[in-house]
Order: C-alpha cells, then structure tokens, then sequence
C-alpha cells in the first residue's frame, strides 16, 4: 500500500489537512478493509462500520445488521466529520431471476437513503458515496466518458447505483447545510481483487490459454492504492465540495494488452489465443457466459481530467505498479467469485 507524502499528496486548504475524524461503512469489503488502514496509516480517527464483525482491520469495527436503522445509525455517526459509504450488494452478490435481483439491488437504494439522513442528524459534515462507472454506461464508443454525459446505466446493479446517488441529492438538497462526493471508479484491481480482475488474474496465474489475443478495444482501470488516495482527498478537499468524479490510472489497456502485463508481473509467458471475436462471442453465448465476455471485449473508457484540475490530483500508483502489487498476493489458489 501507497501511502503519499507531503511532496505527493495533493494540495489542500491549512485547516483541511490535520487529521479528520472518518467514518467507513462496508469496512469488511474488498475496498472498505483497504481504505479503514490506509485512513489509519494517514492518521485519521477512523470507525469501521460492517455487517461482518472481525474484518481484520486496524479498528474496532461495529457490526449492523442493515443499514434501515437512520436513529442506530445516528448515534453511531455523530461526531465524524466525514462518512463513506461503501455498503452495498454487488452484481456478482445476487443470483436469482430478474424480480429477484432488482428487489435485492434496492436494498442499495434504501440504505443510501438512511445513511444520507442519518448522517444529516448527526451533524456530519460530508459524506463521500462510492458509486460505479456503469452509471454512465457500460461501454464507450469512440470518446472516453466524464462527468457532463447522461447517465445511461444499462444492467441492475449500475441502475441501483445511479438510484443511490439520486437518493443522496435528494437528502442534500432539502439539507443544504451537509456536503456530498460522489466517486464513479471503472474496474478496481488489487491484491486478492473480485470479480473479473480477479478471475484473470487467477486464469493467467494458472496458465491457462485465453482466447483474446485479436480483441482491440481500450478500457480504463483505478489500482486500489490510486483510489484510496483519491478517496481520501474526496474527504477532505474543499473544492470536492458537491461534486461528481470519475478517474482512474489514466493509462487505458486493451484486455490482451492487460493479459500480458498480468504475465509480465508473474514473470511468466502469456498464453493468448488467437480467437476471431465473432467465434469468440459465440463461444461464449452458447456457454451463457456473453455477458462476462462482453465486459472484457468492449471498449470503456474514462476521461478523469475534472480530478487532475480541480483537486491537483495525480495517481501515485502506475498501472505496473499496480499488477505487481496485485501478483504478489498468492494467498488463494481459488478463483474469487
């Protein structure tokens, strides 16, 4: 883990860059377990709020249940000037049939909603929403995407997070008083990382012929130290005031490009296919796995100039960088879900 100095670390105001008091909810997540000892680290006041009690961190961490309760919730967030909200089901978290899925996906929704408010009573300053770039869409066509775009969430968990933050400004604007973040990160990579990084990374680590040596697209990537830092920045500069952020490393990488800086970290060969895409896809569609795909073969790409300008921030991370800090966890031989 990365942790900036003064010369690195991007400017704020004299009264903002003592050590803050900081709430995390989700703090046994994938990000959340990162971001509670990386505030720690920092010297931040930090509480750990999870509904999975002994998450390993640096903190105590209080459990709940939900995240319905806006008096529970109160009382544990008074005092903090800032809270996180990382709590949330993710995609790869809710099987089911379609009724199914949007019904657990609007537990999203609610809890936002409660923690916005709970937040509200108990005189929080900011709180700083993680949200998705699959608010803006799942792909991009010819332009990187940034913040002026319409929203165009097109699967349920993107569409639940688009509702979360409309939630959040809905509290906001009838309590002007309190501040919102909202961040839009692409793909997050890193050590023992879920979801599709973390199926590649175990693919190429095992070896495994992958067939996407004549895919041509460019997708955007945060290494999880890169969105730390900017997280952390979100909670305390005074320009973020009110804002929405996309950002990432800022160097784009097609998926075989991708492979084979994985295999470069490993100090191994890669070991790409050669497969047409159109074979490849229906490869895929009849093994009902076209949706996975889709994601590593399209093109999605983010524009984070509106962070480098307005907060002065730079990653501190680069992309290999990053890949090596991700290869050397070797805790698991299992593929994350």
């Amino acid at each position: 883990m990365v942790i900036p100095d003064a010369q690195t670390a991007s400017p704020l105001a004299e009264t903002e860059k003592g050590p803050s008091h900081i709430l995390v909810t989700g703090a046994s997540g994938f990000i959340g377990r990162a971001l509670v000892d990386y505030l720690v680290q920092r010297g931040h006041a930090v509480t750990a709020v999870s509904r999975t009690p002994g998450t390993g961190n640096l903190v105590k961490t209080i459990p709940i249940n939900e995240y319905t309760d806006i008096h529970r919730l109160s009382n544990i967030f008074r005092g903090q000037d800032t809270v996180i909200h990382l709590a949330a089901l993710a995609h790869r978290q809710v099987p089911g049939n379609p009724q199914e899925v949007a019904t657990a996906f609007a537990a999203n929704v609610s809890a936002t909603d409660a923690v916005a408010k709970a937040c509200v009573a108990a005189g929080v300053r900011r709180l700083v929403l993680v949200s998705s770039i699959g608010v803006n869409g799942n792909r991009t066509k010819g332009h990187p995407f940034t913040e002026s775009d319409a929203p165009q969430p097109a699967e349920p968990y993107a569409v639940s997070k688009f509702e979360c933050e409309l939630a959040l400004r809905q509290v906001i604007d009838r309590n002007p008083s309190m501040e919102f973040v909202i961040i839009r990160p692409p793909l997050v990579y890193g050590p023992q990382a879920p979801g599709n990084f973390g199926k590649l990374l175990h693919a190429v680590k095992s070896r495994k012929w992958l067939p996407f040596g004549r895919v041509n697209n460019l997708r955007s990537l945060i290494g999880l130290d890169n969105l730390l830092h900017f997280i952390e920045l979100c909670a305390r500069h005074p320009a973020a005031r009110n804002q929405i952020y996309l950002v990432s490393d800022g160097e784009d990488v097609s998926t075989p490009g991708l492979i084979r800086r994985i295999a470069t970290a490993l100090r191994q060969p890669d070991r790409l296919l050669n497969l047409p895409l159109p074979v490849l896809r229906l490869i895929a569609g009849l093994a009902g796995r076209g949706d996975q795909i889709d994601r590593l073969v399209s093109s999605l790409q983010v524009d984070s100039t509106k962070a480098r300008t307005q907060l002065g921030w730079a990653p501190p991370v680069s992309l290999d960088e990053g890949l090596a800090s991700a290869v050397r966890d070797t805790k698991s031989s299992k593929p994350p879900t």
